[in-house]
Parts: C-alpha cells; sequence; structure tokens
C-alpha cells in the first residue's frame, strides 16, 4: 500500500473519489476506489477495481481536478481532459497504449477510465538501476519507435513524451506511452510570429527540456516527438536532465555526448534526433528507423574491398569517383545508395556497385573523424 502523504490526504478530502478511497461504498455502482496513484499538472487518478465485471480488473479513474481557480484555466484543462480521452478512443487498442473504457461527466466533476498498467517508469527504472548500456538504448528505439509510428499514422502528436510518461510493464516487459493529455490531434499551422511569441509562456503544452524549440512558439510536429525521444535516450544513457547539461551558445543543441558511452553510428542518430533545427532533424519515424537498421551494412560494406582490388582502374581513375553526400537519414538499402554512385572517365572497367558503395562508405567514415561532432567525442 502506497504511503498516504499530507498532500494526499488533502487530496483525499477534498475530492469525491477520495472520501470514497478504501470505503465499501461503490463510485457509480460499479467502481471500488482502492487507492490514490498520483497527482498530474490538472488531474488526480485514482486505483479502482470494476466490481461489475468478471474477476475485478483493475482500472484507472483520472479525475479533472487543476491546480487552478482560474476559470480560463479551468476551461483549459477541461479542454485537455476532453482531448485526452478523444485521442485514447481514436487510437483504439494498442498493446503500447492504455485502453480508453469510459469517459463520463458525474455532479459536475469529470472522469475519464483507462485501463491500470502495472509496471513503473523509465525515469523510476533508472534512478533504480542506473543508466542504460548503448546496446539498451538501441532496444528501447526498436521497442518505442513502432508506437510512436502509430500514433503518428493517424495524425496524433503525443507532445510530451519523457522517461516519466513511458511505463515498462511488469508482467511482460513491454514498454507502453502513457498520459496523452498533451496530444494534438492534427498540425498545428503556424502562427504570426509575434503572436506566438507572446502565448508561448501562458499555452506552451509539454516538457521543458524534452520539447523542442517549435513546440515552444506553438507549433508542434512529428519531429518534435522524435525530439523528445532523442532527449529521453540520452538521459538513459546518462540518468541526467536535459537542463542539467550545457548547451552550444550558437545553436541551443545539448552538449551530452562527453556525458554517454556510445558508439559513433547511434551517437550520429541521436544528434540528428535532437537538431534544435528542423531542417536538421528527423522528418519522420520511418527515417529514423531506416538510420538504425543500416549499421549493420556498414561494416560489410567498408571491409569488403580489402582484399578486392578495383582491377584494371588506374589509381587516377579511380579517385574520379564521386563521393555522396552521406548523412544518416539518406541511407535506405546498400543497393538503392550503390545506384547512385557513378563514375567519371572509366566506362570501359566497370566496377561493380557494391564496390562503389564500400569506397563512398570508407570515405564517408574518414570525413566523420574530421567532422565537429567527432571533436565532441
Amino acid at each position: 500500500m502506497k504511503k498516504v502523504t499530507k498532500f494526499h490526504t488533502d487530496i483525499l478530502h477534498k475530492t469525491h473519489l477520495g472520501q470514497l478511497c478504501g470505503t465499501k461504498n461503490l463510485f457509480r455502482d460499479r467502481y471500488k476506489i482502492l487507492r490514490i496513484l498520483g497527482r498530474g499538472g490538472f488531474g488526480v487518478t485514482f486505483i479502482a477495481r470494476n466490481m461489475d465485471l468478471p474477476g475485478n480488473p483493475l482500472c484507472v479513474i483520472k479525475q479533472l481536478c487543476p491546480r487552478t481557480s482560474n476559470h480560463r484555466s479551468w476551461e483549459r484543462a477541461k479542454e485537455r481532459f476532453e482531448k485526452e480521452a478523444i485521442a485514447l478512443g481514436q487510437l483504439g487498442s494498442h498493446s503500447q497504449i492504455p485502453m480508453l473504457l469510459d469517459f463520463f461527466e458525474n455532479r459536475g466533476e469529470f472522469y475519464l477510465v483507462q485501463e491500470y498498467v502495472r509496471g513503473y517508469t523509465l525515469a523510476r527504472e533508472v534512478r533504480r538501476d542506473g543508466v542504460k548500456t548503448e546496446a539498451a538504448v538501441k532496444q528501447f528505439l526498436q521497442e518505442i519507435l513502432p508506437v510512436l509510428s502509430y500514433i503518428h499514422d493517424r495524425h496524433v502528436i503525443h507532445r510530451d513524451i519523457k522517461p516519466q510518461n513511458i511505463l515498462r510493464c511488469k508482467e511482460d516487459g513491454r514498454l507502453v506511452l502513457i498520459d496523452f493529455g498533451a496530444v494534438k490531434d492534427e498540425l498545428i499551422k503556424p502562427n504570426n510570429s509575434t503572436s506566438a511569441l507572446q502565448n508561448a509562456s501562458t499555452h506552451f503544452v509539454g516538457t521543458m527540456g524534452f520539447a523542442p524549440p517549435e513546440q515552444f512558439y506553438l507549433s508542434p510536429v512529428y519531429a518534435s516527438d522524435i525530439y523528445a525521444v532523442g532527449i529521453t535516450c540520452v538521459y538513459l544513457l546518462t540518468g541526467k536532465a536535459p537542463l542539467e547539461f550545457e548547451h552550444d551558445p550558437i545553436t541551443g543543441e545539448i552538449l551530452w555526448q562527453k556525458e554517454a558511452n556510445v558508439g559513433e553510428h547511434l551517437g550520429n542518430i541521436l544528434s540528428k534526433m535532437i537538431k534544435t533545427s528542423l531542417l536538421e532533424r528527423f522528418k519522420s519515424v520511418e527515417e529514423v528507423k531506416r538510420a538504425l537498421g543500416l549499421e549493420k551494412y556498414i561494416p560489410n560494406l567498408s571491409e569488403c574491398m580489402t582484399t578486392k582490388p578495383l582491377g584494371k582502374v588506374k589509381q587516377s581513375q579511380a579517385s574520379n569517383f564521386q563521393t555522396p553526400n552521406f548523412q544518416t537519414s539518406n541511407f535506405q538499402t546498400p543497393e538503392f545508395q550503390a545506384s547512385s554512385f557513378q563514375t567519371q572517365g572509366v566506362a570501359s572497367h566497370y566496377s561493380p556497385p557494391i564496390n562503389r558503395a564500400a569506397t563512398a562508405i570508407r570515405r564517408w567514415r574518414e570525413k566523420l573523424k574530421t567532422s565537429s561532432f567527432s571533436r565532441h567525442i
């Protein structure tokens, strides 16, 4: 049983569900309120049992209870509360999203009932077990990216992805994305910059440090969630929140590389996920997944020519190979990339595409050694 603090005691006395907590009285003639689970920015959650269903399964009941008496603030909290219910309803049944069970008004109060996921947050996991390895972070990305792709395909932007909003299910270890109270169900068209700046301080939705710059100006896009996932990866690797890092005075990006034990390939991917500029950041989940999948090809491609010379191609001719502009997001498959590698002046001395790809990749890796990112490492 969770220890009841003075703060929780206050909630128990001031809310209808709190007054029912631990008693035999049922809420709506079916829900037995067991205990308080937590307090968010505009809601209080309780664990309950549905006494109408076989086995009396556990569920979570969230009551709208904003920390404000201001009417406009209360209306905004209500709007967010309703959006969470609508989003959960639209997303339907997914093993990594809590299922919406009910949404209703009772005695002038608003309630949301959803599936209870027994587990613990990634923030708690890191506090308990320490920072994650590179392999564990790669596995995290493999698990979280599909659910992110799922919600984006349904035109939903979560806007508040962070370690505290990702649960590790106790029963089967799966990751579950929670707290859809900040969702945006369609892309916001960029506002006039002046009005956006004026409203950013009062209407910003998200968490400082985990939200990218465009979210502060009320213009979140799908790449905003990618940024938050990237920052979450940095937290898993270092145990440090984004605001604890030093920032690049020019770009505003966090300087995390020296704090993490991570390889070049994953380091490049994470750096691109958390670019402050949308033009430099991954645009979609599929781009991130393709970049992650490329790693298994690089060793084979970069080494495949160590025992196979270019044949009769002269060194002066070989130097005419055009080196493609390798950016992690541009990789798809080796065959696709190989088709773009062209030779100049060697038409009579054919070199297989895989050999040309290997040459280009080795050159690309040499360039990375002198790049600014490598200097940070």
